[in-house]
Formats: C-alpha cells, structure tokens, sequence
C-alpha cells in the first residue's frame, strides 16, 4: 500500500497539483469575498475536483512521455517507466480522475467544468508533444497552467460572468510562467537534452535566452500592480495598498534575479531564479486575499 501511495503521488506530481490547487482555492475564495460569501462546501468541491483535474492532466502526461521519462535522471524513477506501474493501470486512473473532477466541477457550473476539460485536453495533448518540437511550447503551456485562477475564481459563482478582476488573475499567473519555466529549463537542460525538448527561449543557455527570461521579469512588476490599478465599477481598485507594496518588492526582487542569471549565465543564478519563482506566486496570491477589497 505505502508503495501505491508513493507511485500514485509521483504519477499525479503531488506538489505541482497542490500548487495548483492552492491557486485555483484562493482565487475562489476571492470570488466569494465579491458576493460577501463564503460557500465552504462548494470550496470543498473545487479543492477535490481541481486535484482530480489535475492530477489526471498529469497522468495523461507521463503516460505520452513515459519512453522519454526513462532518459532523464529527474523522471526515471516515476511509476511507468520504472515499471511499477503499465501504461494501462496508469490510462484507467487518469481517466477516472479525469472523468470524476470534471464531474465534481461542473456541479459548481457549466464554465467551470468547460474550462478543466480544456486545460486537460490543453496540457496533455498540446503542450505535451510541443516540447520536443518547438520553446513556443512554454507560450503554450503558460494557457492551462494559468487557467487555475479563472477556475478558482468562476467557480465561486452560481452563474460567472466575465470580468475584469479574474482576467488579470489568469494575467499574473501566464505571465508569471515564462521566468519560472525558463529558470527551470536552464537549471535541468542536460536532463532536458536527454529526452530532446527544447524549453529555453533559444533551446541554449545563452546570453539572449537569459535577456528573455529577465524581460519577462520586467513585464510581471507591471502586470501584478494591475489589482491597484484596474477601478471596479463601484470606482475602487480590488489590490489595496499592502498588496501593491509586497508585489512592487517582491517583482523587483525576481527581476534583480533575472539580472543575475543575464550577467552570469550560470546554473546556481538559475537556480536562485527558480527558487524565488516558487515563493513568488502565493505570497501575492496570500498577499492579495488578504488585501482583497470586495466592491
């Protein structure tokens, strides 16, 4: 059973999927403080269907790279190409996750449950292939992997409608992914090599896939003040001033990393990026939840 439990959280990538999960949770929360109400069990329904959602996106994925799983020192040990489980017992569990999640999430709403079907079909089976082809792969998988907060968000409604506040959450968060994926791509591109994808801006580490990588640290500062920034209807900005503070600080801090890997062009300034890449993201997301001003 113990050894169950750890290839079943290696074929879901259990961290990936509760980061997901956190961001898709806490922007529902911010949906619900927009109607001054919190529904906990529908919030219940979300957290189970999003880890469902996203636990099967997953498992589709390894299953398309399990052949290329066994040529990279990350990824050998996971469940398929270890051998610890077959293609088929891996099929049927990421199609009952798929199925159930996608179920649990249209019981919250219809848009809900479109948009899961769609990062599945997305992350699988576009940007799966796509990433021994072409780095356009990153700009594709930067679309599913910042659904969550749309997600998170519609799913607080009974019926959601478009607006403004969760189109700049998905911006944040697409944004976001280009620094992250690009410091991970530079610090694995040997093992990334082995299986021939080609992530970085320049499929190299060089000087100009560095200056990308920085540009897109530059475009998040602007692109997370937008919460103080975009007025409601009721003529206030949704991000309150503490939020505005902690992300002005913290997107100059990840560009100031950037900067470091442009100059240096090395793994260990790589892996500073990467690093800062995973506070980055909840601390504004808390941040915001807590400096959330409802209209």
């Amino acid at each position: 059973m113990r050894k169950f439990i750890s290839d079943f959280k290696k074929l879901v990538k259990l961290r990936l999927t509760l980061t997901v999960v956190f961001s898709a949770s806490i922007c529902f929360l911010m949906g619900s403080m927009m109607q001054h109400h919190i529904n906990w069990f529908n919030w219940m329904i979300l957290t189970v269907g999003g880890f469902l959602v996203t636990g099967a996106a997953n498992g589709f994925n390894e299953i398309i790279e399990k052949d290329l799983d066994k040529l990279m020192r990350r990824t050998m040990d996971r469940p398929i190409p270890s051998g610890n489980m077959t293609t088929g017992q891996a099929l049927v569990m990421s199609l009952i996750m798929g199925i159930s999640g996608t179920y649990l999430l249209l019981q919250l709403n219809f848009p809900t449950g479109v948009l899961s079907v769609f990062s599945i079909f997305l992350y699988a089976f576009v940007y799966t292939p796509m990433k021994r082809r072409s780095p356009i792969a990153v700009f594709i998988g930067a679309f599913p992997g910042a659904l969550p907060p749309l997600i998170g968000y519609f799913a607080a409604f009974h019926e959601p409608q478009i607006s403004w506040v969760p189109v700049i959450l998905f911006l944040i968060q697409f944004v976001w992914q280009f620094p992250h994926f690009w410091a991970i791509a530079w610090v694995l591109d040997d093992d990334y090599k082995r299986a021939g994808f080609r992530l970085l801006p320049t499929t190299k580490q060089d000087k100009t896939s560095a200056f990308i990588t920085l540009l897109s640290t530059l475009i998040l500062i602007p692109v997370s003040l937008m919460p103080t920034v975009y007025l409601m209807p009721s003529g206030q900005a949704f991000g309150g001033n503490i939020y505005g503070i902690v992300a002005l600080v913290a997107g100059i801090y990840f560009f100031w990393q950037a900067v470091q890997l442009f100059l240096r062009q090395d793994v260990p300034s790589a892996k500073k990026l990467m690093y800062t890449s995973f506070f980055y993201l909840p601390l504004l997301q808390l941040t915001l939840l807590f400096d959330f001003i409802a209209k």
